[in-house]
């Protein structure tokens, strides 16, 4: 779908109102399963959307940076009050490559996804709002109140999800076929082909009956309050959600946050990776990146002066906080172009790689390590999809990586790829991981 300018239409028109409830996903009991849910909690932000009143798609790489540009710029007429810190009100997506085909599993999320919700419920603090979207033409002012009053009318106080034993998880993955990629990769790297270069895997997992969607997201986000937790579910069903540590951008205005996020040890080992010239290494790579690569759309770039421990249930990373200045008149399809893919999810040089990915991966990352978030008029908040599934029926394909350097074994980066998967696993089987 080639984007419209605001000039063009269609335009849209939309209403909001405050709602007693206290949980986004509380319109799960009333709404069914949201097509889109975003939560950040370290930033006080939740929201849930549900219906799609518009949808922008690309189907050739040359179409993306124009459809993720034209998102801050689509024209909403509001009926009364305008939100401030609404998220959105564009949700979606893309693949972490625009290159390759797409395979059946990843068809209905394409290359590129990203929907206007007919109805968008957030919370700002301890307040929640519902805003509704319709086409502006004749009756959409009409279907605007409809649907702002239904949720009104049907809106739960909270969500719970059901609370039962773990079920086992029918588990299946090649670990002789990674570590045997592993060994290219190092073997790459010692040549000096390569100084880095990020391994992604999938694991698919099977349940005994359908996955919960809304019980498994309800358990992502409780799981992995430092994460941001999200889903994108296509018109078919097909959901692909998860809990990722790590931000791509966070657009305010001429504002940018970002970070560097790599290196990584099991809990509790904190004294360890922060002594590891290996993960060090690794972390640096991608710190000298970022800043080199924002330097053609920022006035101004800093970073902390030292890496800090980010400590998760299952794992640790090495984190560095980044700040820039964008220059007047950047936009966030031209910071996702600059940033994206950065050496936490793809390698060192870059395009050597991305090739090497390419040649030796055998995978269809699909929307994995790619950008996912929301997009508004000028904000936007974009993380990198790691720590992933894509779940359809009683299916789901898992993806986990590790970022291989000069030094790396490849017993220790299979074993790096299990913690990563322990928290998709315990929200799929509802509890500790009970595999067979």
């Amino acid at each position: 779908m080639t984007p419209l300018s605001p000039a063009e239409g269609p335009h849209w028109v939309a209403g909001m109102m405050p709602l007693a409830g206290v949980d986004p996903l509380a319109g799960a009991g009333s709404l069914g399963i949201p097509s889109v849910y975003w939560e950040r909690p370290v930033d006080r932000e939740a929201a849930a959307g549900w219906g799609e009143a518009g949808v922008r798609e690309a189907h050739v790489a040359a179409e993306l940076p124009a459809v993720l540009g034209s998102l801050g710029h689509e024209a909403l007429r509001w009926l009364g009050p305008v939100p401030v810190r609404m998220p959105g009100p564009w949700f979606g997506g893309m693949r972490f490559s625009p290159t390759g085909q797409v395979d059946g599993a990843w068809r209905s999320h394409g290359l590129a996804r990203w929907t206007l919700p007919e109805v968008l419920v957030w919370r700002e603090d301890n307040a929640v709002y519902v805003a509704a979207f319709a086409t502006e033409a004749q009756g959409g002012e009409d279907a605007v109140r409809s649907r702002l009053e239904r949720v009104r009318a049907s809106f739960s106080q909270a969500y719970r999800h059901a609370v039962g034993a773990p079920v086992a998880l029918r588990t299946t993955s090649s670990r002789h076929d990674f570590e045997a990629l592993v060994d290219r990769a190092v073997e790459a790297i010692t040549t000096g082909h390569l100084h880095k270069v990020v391994l992604a895997r999938a694991m698919d997992a099977e349940g005994p009956a359908p996955f919960d969607i809304v019980d498994v997201l309800a358990r992502l986000r409780e799981q992995n309050p430092r994460c941001a937790t999200f889903l994108f579910r296509a018109p078919d069903g097909t959901g692909f959600l998860g809990a990722t540590p790590e931000t791509l951008c966070r657009v305010d205005g001429r504002v940018l946050e970002t970070e560097a996020l790599a290196g990584t040890a099991a809990p509790g080992g904190e004294a360890a990776l922060d002594a590891s010239d290996k993960d060090r290494r690794e972390h640096e790579a991608v710190v000298r990146y970022i800043l080199q690569a924002l330097q053609p759309v920022a006035a101004s770039v800093s970073a902390d002066a030292q890496p800090s421990v980010l400590a998760l249930k299952n794992v640790m990373h090495l984190r560095t906080g980044i700040r820039a200045t964008l220059d007047e008149g950047v936009d966030t399809a031209q910071v996702v172009t600059a940033l994206h893919p950065t050496p936490a999810v793809g390698g060192t040089p870059r395009e050597r790689a991305l090739s090497f990915l390419v040649e030796h991966e055998a995978l269809d990352r699909g929307w994995y390590a790619g950008p996912v978030g929301w997009v508004g008029p000028g904000r936007a908040h974009l993380v990198v999809a790691l720590r992933s599934a894509l779940v359809r029926g009683a299916h789901a394909r898992l993806f986990v990586g590790a970022g291989i350097v000069a030094g790396s074994s490849a017993e220790s980066e299979w074993r790096e790829t299990e913690m990563k998967s322990l928290a998709m696993l315990r929200a799929l089987g509802g509890g500790d991981v009970v595999r067979r």
